[in-house]
């Protein structure tokens, strides 16, 4: 049992975690003391230790699990280690609960920890819209339902939809480029092990005095830092969340730009390493102004500082240009990995090259310089300089252009193409539909008037939901149907896929389409009550909603049923040209037994003796087993 102690494991971190608590305490008391002060006093209080608690409980967790005994180590000034690997690759179900140095296992990690708060976020949802099925309390009071949509909505996008699209990129964008692994493992491997820390804080602000964090994800001052203490749960865990993004971006780009097989240049790179490429960039470029608005309100609330005090000379619009500068450009760090996504399932179902890919890559890359021009359209009714509303305005408007661009080569690549619609590609459908729907009403609120009448609406509900979880979700849907015969070496249940799909694509229209006319009529969002006129509209909505969760559970029986008893998968059942699918399903433990050489495009579907890539024949090359094969053209 000592031995259990001391080595990096839950264990220790068990043991740490508590000694984290004591230290909170330890430390108010040194406080009391020194001072004898009673303005002091409130330092003490159980606010104190709390607030002292949540940022050295998940620090001394990370070391407990080992996330630094490496660099420990080196910092001591020990003798250099020599790598025998025993951290890396999963041997057992075991080996995904401790530190693992694979991207493909850190993948999974990352995948799995994802949807478990989407599970978790949707159950919020369902108790949010049977409160909402009817007008008057019916389960919860207002400060509850605060709660429940401010934690619903930061779970699914901080614990959700960004770190899912990083699980799904750090499986299998090492494999498309030819590298063994990504550029950093051990910082990746923390990089995962910092989301749960994250998403703990989040669920734990419900069991904090005063009840959760209730100002919604936006956590506006001056209400955030007025707010009880769940709010410092909240500011603390995104950036927890920020700081896993952060590493994870650096180490994408790294590896994008440092690791590439033999041959293969920027523009042999298939859609979905672009993206990525395009996600990093704006990730470490924006996130650092998230974490910036949260250390401003913790030091608001923590130690009397006057950021967003008003009466004490402070300015309360400066939270929101703060964090909206990093937020509008995290609504493209949701979405431009689903684009990557989209392209690969579309090109391998269609059998045809992307339309355009040179000006795909192109698009990407102006979406992450005019991502950082419009934030301020989030602010049309903060009461703001007026004329700031102009240029915004345009620059909104012209940044649906690359959006648009992609959208038409799609399009494009789909036409006259050989499709198959299989669940991956019916995903991929239903996404240009529900999110060309999404940024229809998205250039809709680009318009100063429309968006000032829509602002506090129903109207503003439906738009983000068409776009995260029609555009977003359909993609990671679509994405994991796709890649989960190479992550597993197992085949999903089609008809299970479809029927989950179109479970999904009728009742996600027939849940978020009507709040659009909720929203026109004037129904107010972010309220547990509303008048009577809304009342059978809002009964239909919630019935829907409830099958809409109730689908997911097609998914999760397929996705779990599959990979514990499924068919055996071949290495390549899409026929795909990408260098993933040219590797045994699951990839051996360093992806390839030599290095691949790239000598095409990653799409030359059709095109008369086109070769992908060159590699030592191995068994492979008929579609089972591990090792390398040549690509086939067709």
């Amino acid at each position: 049992m000592a031995a259990k102690l001391r080595a990096p494991g839950f264990y220790r971190a068990g043991w740490m975690m508590a000694l984290g608590v004591a230290f909170a305490f330890f430390l108010t008391w040194v406080i009391r003391a020194s001072t004898g002060h009673s303005t002091f006093r409130h330092y003490i209080s159980g606010e104190a230790i709390t607030t002292v608690s949540i940022l050295a409980v998940p620090l001394l967790f990370l070391v407990g699990i080992g996330g630094f005994d490496y660099w420990f180590y080196w910092a001591m000034g020990r003798p250099t280690r020599p790598e025998d690997h025993s951290g890396h690759g999963a041997r057992t179900w075991k080996d995904y609960f401790r530190i693992n140095t694979d991207h493909k296992v850190i993948g999974i990690q990352y995948t799995v920890t994802s949807f478990f708060f989407l599970l978790v976020g949707g159950l919020i949802a369902m108790l949010m819209r049977a409160e909402l099925a009817q007008p008057g309390a019916q389960f919860v009071d207002a400060n509850t339902f605060n709660g429940l949509f401010s934690v619903h909505a930061s779970l699914l996008i901080f614990l959700f939809v960004i770190p899912v699209f990083a699980g799904l990129a750090n499986f299998v964008l090492p494999l498309m480029i030819g590298a063994p692994d990504m550029a950093f493992p051990r910082l990746n491997a923390l990089s995962y092990w910092l989301l749960p820390v994250a998403g703990a804080l989040m669920l734990g602000s419900f069991f904090a005095p005063g009840g959760a964090f209730a100002d919604g994800w936006t956590a506006y001052a001056p209400l955030s830092t007025n707010a009880p203490i769940g709010q410092d749960f909240f500011s603390v865990g995104v950036q927890f969340a920020g700081a896993s993004s952060i590493m994870t971006a650096l180490n994408f780009l790294v590896t994008i730009i440092t690791m590439r097989a033999p041959g293969m240049s920027f523009f042999r790179m298939p859609l979905l390493v672009w993206a990525n490429f395009a996600t990093s960039l704006l990730v470490v470029i924006a996130t650092p102004f998230i974490a910036a608005s949260q250390f401003f309100v913790l030091l608001d609330r923590g130690l009397g500082f006057n950021f967003f005090k008003a009466g004490n000379g402070g300015d309360v619009l400066m939270y929101q240009h703060v964090f909206w500068f990093y937020s509008h450009p995290a609504v493209y760090i949701m979405m431009l990995p689903g684009f990557g996504i989209i392209s690969e399932i579309i090109a391998v179902k269609s059998r045809k090259p992307i339309f355009g890919y040179r000006m795909m890559a192109f698009s990407l890359l102006a979406i992450v310089v005019l991502g950082f021009t419009v934030w301020a359209h989030h602010m049309f009714t903060s009461g703001m300089a007026a004329w700031i509303r102009i240029p915004m305005a345009i620059t909104t408007a012209i940044i649906a252009v690359p959006t648009g661009i992609k959208v038409f080569s799609w399009l494009a690549t789909l036409w006259r193409g050989v499709l198959r619609l299989d669940t991956p590609m019916l995903f991929a459908l239903g996404f240009l539909t529900t999110f060309t729907l999404g940024g229809i009403s998205g250039v809709m609120l680009a318009m100063v008037p429309f968006d000032i009448h829509v602002s506090s609406s129903y109207f503003i509900v439906a738009h983000i939901h068409y776009v995260l979880f029609g555009g977003s979700l359909m993609t990671i849907f679509g994405g994991v149907y796709y890649w989960f015969p190479k992550m597993t070496g197992r085949m999903f249940d089609e008809r299970l896929g479809k029927m989950h799909f179109w479970s999904t694509f009728v009742l996600f229209n027939l849940t978020f389409g009507p709040m659009h006319i909720l929203g026109l009529q004037g129904m107010p969002r972010r309220v547990a009550d509303y008048a009577s006129r809304f009342a059978d509209m809002n009964l239909f909505i919630s019935i829907a909603s409830f099958g809409l969760g109730l689908s997911t559970l097609i998914f999760l029986y397929n996705i779990v049923t599959s990979w514990r008893g499924g068919p055996v998968s071949v290495a390549n059942p899409w026929r795909g040209m990408t260098l993933e699918w040219q590797v045994s399903s699951p990839p051996p433990i360093f992806n390839f037994d030599r290095v691949p050489t790239v000598v095409g495009g990653p799409y030359e579907y059709g095109v008369p003796g086109a070769v992908h890539g060159i590699f030592a024949p191995t068994p492979a090359a008929a579609g089972v087993g591990s090792g390398l094969a040549r690509a086939p053209s067709e």
